[in-house]
């Protein structure tokens, strides 16, 4: 693998500030049109936000939001069916009884579940939105889905990776951006080091860049309260927004 699976720091962080639902084809999502704030919206442009285990939450809307402040049409899908975990779980919680579909196996969370949700999404971009090139942020378990689905998606930002495998990185037909967190053990220095490796040999634009002092997560759910936390965050956004400008626009 390029990163280890999900842990617990995977559900671990802090709680931001927003509400509000919508649904499309029976699925909940979250879908921000580009705002007249910015100078000018990137008209045929939209990005797929794909979201940690949490899934569409305040946290994850709001970072939508902010996509949209910048000239980016932004979608969230619920890739969990309904099922996405709630913050903070107990150490002893079932995270691979959880991917299986729990108990009764009837909602699983496995990539034959989530890849046709991913399609569908990227099919509502292009026919409700009228999008022709589309980009993805990935936020950890998210981050499997943006490698796994090129060429729909042209260019690629993931923030502390889990469960990609070499093959999928290696497989991604674009540019694509890294943030990475120093204290990581599902995305450590040495899966860094190999996804390196990897980008590096297919010889398409990329950047990795690793946030000091941060932990698994920080992309979506760092504690603002420490200031550390909130530059990476807020710096790895904006990691974000400079590398779609350069190379989705």
């Amino acid at each position: 693998m390029a990163s280890n699976p999900p842990g617990q720091c995977c559900v671990t962080g802090m709680k931001h500030e927003r509400a509000d639902w919508a649904k499309f084809a029976n699925r909940r999502l979250w879908c921000v049109s580009s705002t007249s704030s910015w100078p000018r919206a990137h008209e045929g442009v939209a990005l797929l936000l794909l979201t940690d285990v949490i899934g569409i939450w305040q946290n994850s809307k709001l970072v939508a939001d902010q996509y949209a402040s910048y000239g980016y049409t932004t979608l969230i899908i619920d890739i969990f069916n309904g099922d996405a975990l709630t913050l903070n779980r107990a150490d002893n919680f079932d995270f691979f009884s959880w991917l299986k579909g729990g108990s009764t196996g009837d909602n699983p969370h496995t990539i034959d579940a989530i890849d046709p949700i991913v399609k569908s999404a990227v099919k509502y971009l292009k026919e409700a939105k009228g999008a022709t090139a589309i980009g993805a942020a990935g936020y950890c378990f998210g981050a499997k889905y943006v490698v796994r689905h090129s060429p729909d998606i042209k260019v690629g930002f993931i923030a502390h990776p889990s469960f990609v495998e070499e093959t999928e990185l290696q497989s991604f037909q674009g540019p694509l951006s890294v943030a990475a967190a120093e204290k990581d053990d599902i995305f450590p220095a040495e899966k860094r080091h190999l996804s390196e490796q990897i980008l590096a040999k297919k010889g398409l634009p990329y950047q990795m860049s690793l946030y000091s002092q941060v932990e698994h997560g920080f992309g979506l759910r760092a504690d603002h309260t420490k200031k550390i936390s909130r530059f990476a965050k807020e710096q790895a956004f904006y990691q974000a927004i400079v590398w779609f400008d350069a190379w989705l626009v």
